[in-house]
């Protein structure tokens, strides 16, 4: 399936100079949807995860569609503040300053699921952060890998894609 045809360019936008990739295309695509259902989790063993764990916010749509289609739960990774105690919480580096992100406390094996791999910093925190909440990451997977702004392994794990720009 031609994923990239349902993934819309939006130019400058949130800011000048920006390039973003819309998925709301594909979300409204049932087909392209049951696809990326199915193909996500292709190179993951699913009886080796517990729980799919979305990174706020579109992460959270693929993340919530893939534990309910493999029967699995969901765990959201939301900006710090938003979540009821016990949670971790962790910060990062951004491009443009800092963030932090934090997840319940709890344990079992999880993949971590988001829309865009972009520079890398929020990925990298979600997987330190799950560490620390007291998780397993056993995969990573994004829809969009953007490679031509990363580089970088993710604790020596490749992140599964399935479009790359």
């Amino acid at each position: 399936m031609d994923l990239k045809s349902l993934i819309r360019d939006v130019p400058n936008f949130p800011k000048e100079g920006i390039l973003f990739r819309d998925m709301s295309p594909l979300l409204q695509n049932p087909k392209a949807l049951d696809f990326v259902s199915q193909n996500l989790v292709s190179e993951v063993e699913l009886a080796k995860i517990d729980y799919f764990a979305g990174i706020e916010s579109r992460g959270f749509i693929l993340a919530a569609h893939l534990a309910a289609t493999h029967k699995k739960g969901f765990l959201p990774i939301r900006k710090a503040g938003k979540l009821p105690p016990p949670t971790k919480r962790i910060s990062y580096a951004l491009e443009y300053g800092t963030a932090e992100i934090e997840l319940p406390v709890g344990h079992g094996r999880i993949m971590i699921v988001d829309d865009v791999l972009a520079t890398g910093g929020t990925l990298q925190a979600a997987i330190d952060l799950s560490t620390l909440a007291g998780y397993t990451v056993e995969a990573v997977a994004v829809l969009v890998n953007l490679k031509f702004l990363n580089t970088m392994k993710f604790n020596n794990r490749e992140v599964f894609s399935l479009v790359q720009y």
